[in-house]
Parts: C-alpha cells; sequence; structure tokens
C-alpha cells in the first residue's frame, strides 16, 4: 500500500470510518472475503486488508498507547499486552476482544493519560476486528449451552397454555417458585436446576393443569378461590377493562371445572376513616348514598346488589332510576352498629348456574355523579385527610362446583379429545393417538415407541376400576412430568470430532426459535417444518422467524425481554418518599409501566427503527400521566401516543419508569442512573464498588451542597475517581427530572430546605465529549449509536441462547449488527442477525474449549 493510500486511510472521519470500518464480511467457510459495493468506505477497510503486516499497525498502536501500564513489569489490572502474539488470533482472540471492547467504549485508555486521536482509533479498531472475525470463521466456536435446559417459571407457563388450553392464574402460578436470574435474565441454562421442592410443585401443578384441560367429572368435590382486587387501583374512577358507566371494582378469569352450580361471594374493603368515626373493621359504607355493585360472567349480568350502611339487598338486573340514588342511609352510630352486628358484606353472596370453561368474572358499581375538585382527588401522604374513601371491592371467591353435571364442553377438550370412543374396545386405540399427538407437542419432537408405551402405562393405571377420562387424566400427568417436557435437551451427533461445531438437529433448533421469540413451545407448523429438515434452508427459516413475530405470542419478547432487559421488574420495589413525593401513587408506578411496554411494543413489533428506543419524538401516556409530565391536552385512562416537541420526553431516558428506577426513594442518584446507561444501553458497566464507600456530603463549611456539589467531594477519593468519570457525567445530564421523573428546574436538599438552587445539567466525558441536558445527552447516544445496537443485539442473543455471551460470541454479534444496518436497523433485523448466528445453530461438543458447563460468572450471580 502506497503512502498516498495510507494517508487517505488516517484522515477519515471517525464516524464515517467507524460506521462501516469491517465491510468485509465473512461468506463462507472457505474464507472468502467479499467487499460490500457501491460504498466509498469501502476502499478504508481495502486498505486495512491489503497491510502486508496488519499485526504490525495493531502493535504500534498498543505500544503508544497501551504497553505504559499493560507490560511485562507492571501487568496493570493483572493484564500484560507486551508480548501478545498477534499473529496466532485464535489462542490470543479472548484478550484481542477485551482490547475492541475497551477502546470502542472509550474506558481505554483511562482519562489520565493522554488519548489517541479518533481516526487512529477507528483504524486500529478496524483493523483488528477484521483480523478477529476472520479467525472466527476459520475457527468457529459457538459456545455450548447447557445440554439440559430447564424451562423457567414464565415458559412452563405459556407451554401449559398453548399445548393444553389451560391460562394458569396467579395462585397457580405462584405455586412455582421465581427462578434465579444470571447475566440479567432468567431463563439461563446453567441456573435453572431441579430440587426435589420443585419436583413436588410440578406435580402439585399437573394436577391443576390435567383437571382444567379435562374438566372434573359428575360428583367432584367443591373447591374455592379467592380473588384479591389491587387495592392500588382507586376504586372512585372508572377502571381500565371494566364497562364505560362504571367505578372500582374488579375483574379477574376464573376456570370453572364443571358444568354445576357455584357460589360467589364478595368482600368490601376495610380501611380507617377517622371523619365518620368508624374503627379499622368499619365497612367503609360511612354516610355515603346506597352503592349499585353489578356482577357479570363473561359480560352477561348475572347478579345485582343495592349496598347501604342499614342492609345488603339483592336486586333485580336492571339499572336503578337515578332519582332512587340520591338519597343517602342515615350513617349508624357505633352502638347501632355492635347491636345490629351488621357489615356492608352481609348479603353480597349469590349461586349461579354456570357452564365449564376459563370465563371473565367482574363486579363493578354503577357510576354516580360525585363533583370533586383536583385538590381532593390528590393523594394524601399521611393517609388520614381529605375526602371519606368510596366504597371498594376487596375479594370476590367462587365456590364450586356444586350439583356437578360434568365436564361440559369446553375449548380445551376439543382440542385435546380429538376422538370419542363410544365402546370399551375403541378406548386404548383413542388413547394411543392422541397421546402421540399431544406428546410431539409436548416433547417438541416425534415421540418414541418406549415413551409412548409409559404414557399408555400411567393410562392404564389411571383408567383401572374408572372411566376413559380418568384414564386420560392419568397419563397427562405423567406428560407433564416427564423430562422431555420439563427440560429442553440437545444431543450430540454419535461420531463428532473434539473442539469440533457441530449443526444442532432441527427440531432442537426449531425449540430454540419458539422459546427465545414467544417463550413457549414451538407450534405444529414450525414442527412440521423442523421434522421435514426445512429449517436448514435459510429462507424457510427466515420466513418462520417473520411469521412467528407477526404472531401475538411474540409479545412475550416485550413482557420477557424488554422488562428484564430494561430492569423494569425492580420498579413495584420503589417506593419513593411519600413526603417529599406526594403526588406519587401505585397509578402513577403502573402508568409509567405501561409507557415504557407500549414503546417496546411499539418498537419492537412494529418492527421500526430501534434507535427509536432513544430519540422517538413521542410517547404514550394517559391523563394521569400526561399531568406529570406537564403535556397538555390528554384526558382520560386510555393510553395514547403523542408527539413530544420539546425534547425532553420521547424515548426511554424520558420516561418515569426508567427514572424512578434509577433513583432513591428520597433524591435523584447520577451514579446510578450513569450506570444504567453504561450497563444498559452502552453494554459497558463500571466494576463494583469498593466496599466502605463514604456517605454523600450534605454540607461543607455550613453551605448546603447540591447534588453536583456533593458528588465533587465524593470524586476527591482516588479509588472513587476512575469509574465516576464515567458515570456521573451521564447521570448529571437527567438532573432535571426528580426522583419521581417529574420535570424540574431547580433543586433542594430536603423537605426542610427552602431554597432552590439551580439545575447545572451540563456534563463532559473523559474524552473531552460535551453535552448539556436530556437533549444533550441523546445527541450524543445517537453518535454513539453503533454501540447501543451492539447491546441490544448482545442481550437479545443472551437470551436467546439461554446463556452468557463470551469473547468468542462477539464476531456473531457484529456481524449481526452489520446486516441489521442495511435494514435501517429494523428490530426484525436483529432478531434474524442472531437466528442466523453460529452460537443460534451450532454448539460444540462436550469437553470443549472455552464451553464450561457452569460459567464462574453465573455461580457468582446466584451467589449474590
Amino acid at each position: 500500500m502506497d503512502k498516498r493510500t495510507l494517508n487517505l486511510t488516517f484522515s477519515l472521519p471517525v464516524s464515517f470510518f467507524r460506521a462501516s470500518a469491517v465491510l468485509l464480511l465473512w461468506t463462507g467457510t472457505a474464507g472468502v472475503f467479499a467487499q460490500t459495493p457501491a460504498n466509498t468506505a469501502g476502499t478504508a477497510s481495502a486498505s486495512i486488508a491489503s497491510l502486508d503486516a496488519p499485526a504490525s499497525l495493531q502493535r504500534a498502536f498498543l505500544k503508544k498507547n497501551c504497553f505504559a501500564c499493560h507490560n511485562e513489569k507492571l501487568r496493570t489490572a493483572g493484564l500484560s499486552l507486551e508480548n501478545l502474539d498477534l499473529q496466532d488470533v485464535a489462542r490470543s482472540g479472548e484478550i484481542l476482544e477485551k482490547v475492541v471492547h475497551k477502546v470502542w467504549s472509550g474506558a481505554m485508555p483511562p482519562a489520565s493519560v493522554p488519548r489517541p486521536d479518533k481516526t487512529s482509533v477507528s483504524l486500529f479498531l478496524a483493523s483488528l476486528e477484521i483480523t478477529l472475525d476472520q479467525s472466527s470463521a476459520a475457527h468457529p466456536n459457538p459456545g455450548r449451552p447447557t445440554t439440559l435446559h430447564r424451562l423457567n417459571r414464565t415458559e412452563y407457563v405459556n407451554a401449559v397454555r398453548d399445548i393444553f388450553g389451560v391460562e394458569l392464574n396467579p395462585r397457580e402460578v405462584a405455586t412455582l417458585p421465581a427462578d434465579d436470574e444470571s447475566y440479567g435474565f432468567d431463563n439461563n441454562g446453567d441456573v435453572l436446576g431441579l430440587s426435589p421442592l420443585l419436583l413436588e410443585r410440578y406435580l402439585s401443578v399437573a394436577r391443576k393443569v390435567t383437571n382444567g384441560a379435562l374438566g372434573v367429572p359428575a360428583g367432584a368435590e367443591a373447591d374455592a378461590y379467592t380473588h384479591h382486587a389491587d387495592y392500588s387501583v382507586s376504586q372512585a374512577q372508572w377502571v381500565e377493562g371494566l364497562p364505560l358507566g362504571t367505578r372500582g371494582g374488579t375483574a379477574f378469569t376464573y376456570r370453572f371445572p364443571a358444568d354445576g352450580e357455584y357460589l360467589i361471594k364478595m368482600k368490601l374493603q376495610r380501611f380507617y376513616d377517622r371523619l365518620l368515626g368508624f374503627g379499622q373493621g368499619g365497612s367503609g359504607t360511612g354516610a355515603m348514598p346506597r352503592q349499585w355493585i353489578e356482577v357479570a360472567i363473561e359480560d352477561t349480568p348475572v347478579a345485582m346488589f343495592s349496598v347501604g350502611l342499614d342492609q345488603t339487598l339483592r336486586e333485580p338486573l336492571i339499572i336503578p332510576e337515578e332519582s332512587a340514588m340520591d338519597h343517602p342511609i342515615k350513617a349508624l352510630s357505633k352502638v347501632e352498629l355492635a347491636e345490629r352486628g351488621f357489615t356492608g358484606d352481609d348479603g353480597l353472596e349469590f349461586r349461579v348456574f354456570v357452564k365449564a370453561g376459563a370465563k371473565k368474572v367482574r363486579a363493578d358499581f354503577l357510576a354516580r355523579f360525585a363533583p370533586m375538585t383536583t385538590q381532593m382527588r390528590e393523594p394524601y401522604a399521611s393517609g388520614t385527610g381529605g375526602p371519606p374513601r368510596p366504597m371498594g371491592i376487596d375479594s370476590i371467591m367462587v365456590t364450586g362446583p356444586f350439583n356437578a353435571q360434568g365436564p361440559g364442553d369446553t375449548p380445551s377438550r376439543r382440542r385435546i379429545l380429538t376422538c370419542q370412543p363410544k365402546a370399551p374396545a375403541e378406548e386404548m386405540p383413542c388413547a394411543r393417538t392422541v397421546l402421540t399427538k399431544l406428546a410431539t407437542r409436548a416433547y417438541r419432537r416425534p415421540v418414541t415407541q418406549n415413551e409412548l408405551q409409559e404414557l399408555l402405562t400411567a393410562y392404564e393405571v389411571g383408567r383401572k376400576n374408572q372411566d376413559f377420562e380418568t384414564g386420560f387424566n392419568m397419563a397427562l400427568r405423567r406428560m407433564l412430568m416427564d423430562p422431555a417436557f420439563l427440560f429442553r435437551a440437545e444431543h450430540e451427533p454419535v461420531r463428532v470430532a473434539a473442539n469440533t461445531p457441530f449443526r444442532i438437529s432441527d427440531l432442537e433448533l426449531a425449540s430454540r426459535l419458539s422459546f427465545f421469540l414467544w417463550s413457549s413451545a414451538p407450534d405444529d407448523e414450525l414442527l412440521a417444518a423442523a421434522e421435514k429438515g426445512q429449517l436448514k434452508d435459510p429462507a424457510v427459516l427466515e420466513a418462520q422467524t417473520r411469521r412467528m413475530l407477526a404472531d401475538r405470542r411474540a409479545e412475550n419478547l416485550v413482557s420477557n425481554f424488554g422488562e428484564q432487559w430494561l430492569s423494569l421488574r425492580q420498579l413495584s420495589g420503589i417506593q419513593p418518599d411519600p413526603v417529599i413525593f406526594s403526588d406519587f401513587d401505585d397509578g402513577l408506578r403502573r402508568a409509567f409501566l405501561r409507557e415504557t411496554e407500549m414503546l417496546l411494543e411499539h418498537v419492537m413489533l412494529g418492527d421500526r427503527n430501534v434507535l427509536e428506543l432513544l430519540n422517538a419524538n413521542y410517547t404514550f401516556v394517559n391523563e394521569r400521566l400526561a399531568q406529570h409530565y406537564g403535556i397538555p391536552g390528554v384526558y382520560g385512562d386510555q393510553f395514547r401516543r403523542v408527539t413530544t416537541t420539546d425534547g425532553i420526553r420521547g424515548g426511554l431516558l424520558g420516561q418515569g419508569s426508567i427514572l424512578t428506577a434509577t433513583s432513591y426513594p428520597n433524591r435523584t442518584s447520577p451514579v446510578l442512573r450513569g450506570k444504567w446507561i453504561l450497563e444498559t444501553l452502552l453494554g459497558s458497566p463500571p466494576p463494583p464498588p469498593p466496599p466502605d464507600v463514604p456517605a454523600l456530603p450534605d454540607a461543607e463549611g455550613g453551605k448546603v451542597l447540591s447534588m453536583r456539589e456533593r458528588m465533587a467531594e465524593h470524586r476527591k477519593n482516588p479509588a472513587c475517581a476512575g469509574c465516576h468519570a464515567r458515570m456521573d457525567p451521564l447521570g448529571f445530564a437527567l438532573e432535571n427530572f426528580d426522583a419521581t421523573g417529574k420535570w424540574r428546574s431547580g433543586e433542594t436538599s430536603g423537605p426542610a430546605d427552602l431554597i432552590l438552587r439551580p439545575i447545572d445539567a451540563s456534563a463532559q466525558l473523559a474524552d473531552g465529549t460535551k453535552f448539556d441536558g436530556i437533549a444533550g445527552l441523546k445527541a450524543m447516544l445517537q453518535n454513539r449509536s453503533e454501540e447501543f445496537v451492539y447491546t441490544l443485539t448482545e442481550r437479545l442473543m443472551t437470551f436467546a441462547l439461554g446463556r452468557g455471551t463470551d469473547w468468542y460470541d462477539a464476531p456473531a454479534i457484529r456481524a449481526a449488527v452489520r446486516a441489521a444496518k442495511t435494514d435501517d436497523y429494523r428490530f426484525s433485523a436483529l432478531v434474524l442477525g442472531v437466528v442466523k448466528s453460529a452460537p443460534f445453530q451450532m454448539r460444540m461438543p462436550s469437553g470443549a474449549e472455552h464451553a464450561q458447563q457452569v460459567r464462574p460468572q453465573a455461580a457468582k450471580n446466584v451467589a449474590n
């Protein structure tokens, strides 16, 4: 390469060069590179590839910028790069990938030493990535997920729903303990064990599943289920999901196990009403007018009650005249209440005949017009002031069946019992046919003769001295307890050479794909394609992936992957200080979560550019959330998309869910917010804090310090300065948001501090990059968009593989990111990049290098 070409290469802008640094993509196992056409940046990459000694270029960069610390004498951080063999990439790949990550993220060289110019950094990274990708293509290492991967709780529940048609209720789901997390997700196969206690829980749930799928026979004993209303939901207004014209109430889905009579009994909420003088056991009726409660099953009214302090009456199923609701019942004294021994719950029960099946049960109050000012509607920090709370539903208990007439005709029975034996001689052939089909779905592959015989033996045991369905019920329980259902197994070929990667079977690939996109078992169409060996065809695999992304079951990517990736699950345990943030309540908490869910759904399931998660000019709010954000013109409880023009809202960083989850109960935290950005969005988490970190100082020399001043005092400690130099600037840019995500122009040090100090949201990174506030932070992240897309792809691959990604997965992640760039970074392009990658379609055999059964980091996460 002549000097002029070399100079041209070094003079390319960083943003231009880094965005297309590795345009020579590996196209096959023969070791052939193909230059991307119609792209002038290809000249730069071609220049790198044509260097006589790319290792010389890389060593020159390392010598100038890294050897001063990472040499054989100092071995800073236990690492020496001085004698690293850059020619033997297969042996030194792990270290080189760490070098790529540290230099790319800006973590190295440290801010305390002179930093190389951006063009040199880009050229060094591009050269090194090409070398690493070429080595990976010549010697692929797809890793080795655990051989037996137990279904986690979410996957088990979804598989039961999709295979047997049974939606487990919250009480049944809670029977199974929550799963351990590792690498940020609860589907990591390395930590999903099976204890004796969990095995007993599976057996208990299996009984519920089979009874729910087939129903219970005539004469079955009555069972009771109690649904508790969410106390955080206001009973004073309309509740989303219930009919308009109602207020308060609750709704749930109950699986009626048989045709028969059921007793439905309601209980009203209890609360302390200081103004009316009732104690903790009061029914909450007070001096309020008589209230009407309507109960419905599948939106068909089945009972209506009028409740007052004097008595509760069962009413005809008609809407009462408004004039009849205008006369309040006189409040009774404590003596009168004691003499009558009456509570508002008395009489709130009835019997009704219901056919078997899962049905929606709801109870709500007919709405009454009661003018109330905005100030009166505000929540009260003490919990004792303000207007009296309206009557509310506490719980609904369903007991039955009584006089059961049999399991009835339900969708799950029609799905499972595809044949109905009319004579004893027809029972065994019918059982064999149905069990073969069900076991194929449950085991996610064709059932073997030995496995089928085990199911038929269980059927015969249950059938003895009983009827056909009792025997079939026993066979289903056996199926649900089989390791082939509870575990995802991947088998090695009989003859496979050591350290030689192999492609997993199409059936195993179908399971990987289904549990990645749906967190559930493959459906019939995917299994059929796998049985025919069609998933080896890239076109068929892509078509199946796109079909599955368009299916409603792909919503699990939002609720399962998205919420864990963004750490949204911890939002439920955060309670801001009620004195400082008196307007925060559980309704606002739910609105925060719903806003983020809707953004994820819009981008991920709408197949949009994933960078909209950072820079969208819209968000999703209802009236409650819009008031909190200061967005005008939004009324009602329904969420809707609104365009934002202030540069504040829109994207994840302006959402209350993220801002609240990264704050302390009484104040903001630039450290938590900066750490979240580094770890979640940029994939470059700081090291854990040292022990005995001192608390932030509140004052210095009698002067009350701002948050920025308190952090500056903290950074005077040399042990803290290094990490905080990376985290704090990112967090300071978000200081205009308080600990609940509300915008503010000034801050105080606490409730007693009356001095409002202006907020300085300016920031400067260690590399000299300056930005100001949320708008500047978004612009900075937009310039580092490749880091965000790489991090999101890496998290997708971690979730898809059920293991933590390692250094040898980096080439596959880079390839997926490059492919997605050509498709405008659409979410489907990232998913397809993961699905088409070697780590997703292949695995290493047992005992292979870099394929430990239990990874040290996973074990460490569990221990913590």
